[in-house]
């Protein structure tokens, strides 16, 4: 069984716009979270030390969504 074909988000690697748009989605959701980490710092919810770590892992995350953009070509599902 294939599984990326019965699988509906990995339909939309076949298709380079639907997928360049999923990774934006992410990279936003991404972004927003930084936010959110930043909110909570200044509200005391989380030690700064936790933060920086956290955001980091963020920063990162969001590279890796930025490559995966601009190389989408290669994370395409091709044709047979």
């Amino acid at each position: 069984m294939n599984f990326w074909v019965s699988d509906p988000e990995g339909r939309k690697r076949r298709y380079r716009a639907a997928f360049i748009a999923k990774l934006s989605d992410g990279e936003s959701e991404a972004c927003e979270t930084q936010v959110w980490i930043e909110f909570a710092v200044r509200c005391k919810y989380l030690d700064a030390f936790r933060a920086e770590k956290l955001t980091g892992a963020y920063e990162r995350i969001m590279g890796q969504l930025v490559k995966m953009i601009e190389e989408s070509d290669k994370w395409l599902i091709k044709s047979k």
